[in-house]
């Protein structure tokens, strides 16, 4: 399995050979450094715990200094569990070089927080009617509950938090790689705002 962690940059456009025009996001991905390679006899699990970006130096606790040594100042530490054992080594470096163009990828990343919303831009629903004496009531959600029960069913869709949550796109494309500047271009939209730290790893077959 490859995998690696960027941050979101923007969206542009990507012009196939044929002339097709493809949506696609910029990510700066890598390079990433392996902090620790858990097993299953040590730790229950095997998995690759990773470091990118840089910290500021008086930012960083005495343990994460002892755990990473010289490896660096890492801003994000994440760890991609794996099915068997791995052979990497603690301090062995990916770059954007391990994916190339038509590789099947899922991108795992934070959404976008929208705060405290209504069911209209929660859940798209389409709002009352907005004549024949209907005052100040367009965007509410109409009835929550059924009559006689006296109740309100779990999972009703009412107003709430909205965004902030952790979704993995599936179904992905790498359509260029850039080793110059450590870029990658992948197909549609990503989850996140611009500097979203974004998770990427080769689609399950």
């Amino acid at each position: 399995m490859k995998f690696i962690l960027g941050e979101k940059k923007s969206m542009t456009q990507f012009f196939a050979e044929d002339g097709t025009v493809i949506p696609a996001t910029i990510v700066a991905a890598g390079p990433i450094v392996v902090t620790q390679v858990k097993t299953a006899d040590n730790d229950g699990y095997n998995a690759v715990q990773v470091g990118f970006g840089v910290r500021k130096e008086k930012n960083i606790n005495k343990a994460q200094k002892g755990a990473w040594k010289e490896l660096g100042n890492f801003r994000y530490v994440r760890e991609f569990r794996l099915s068997t054992a791995s052979d990497a080594q603690t301090g062995d470096t990916t770059t954007v070089e391990a994916f190339a163009p038509g590789d099947a990828i899922q991108v795992t990343g934070i959404t976008k927080g929208k705060g405290f919303q209504g069911v209209v831009k929660r859940y798209n629903f389409g709002g009352s009617r907005r004549s024949h004496g209907n005052k100040h009531h367009e965007r509410t959600g109409g009835s929550i509950g059924a009559g006689g029960v006296q109740r309100v069913f779990k999972g009703m869709k009412m107003p709430g938090r909205t965004g902030s949550d952790r979704h993995t796109t599936l179904g992905l494309k790498v359509l260029a790689v850039n080793l110059e500047t450590n870029e990658m271009l992948i197909k549609g939209a990503l989850p996140g705002r611009r500097g979203t730290l974004l998770e990427i790893v080769s689609a399950k077959s």
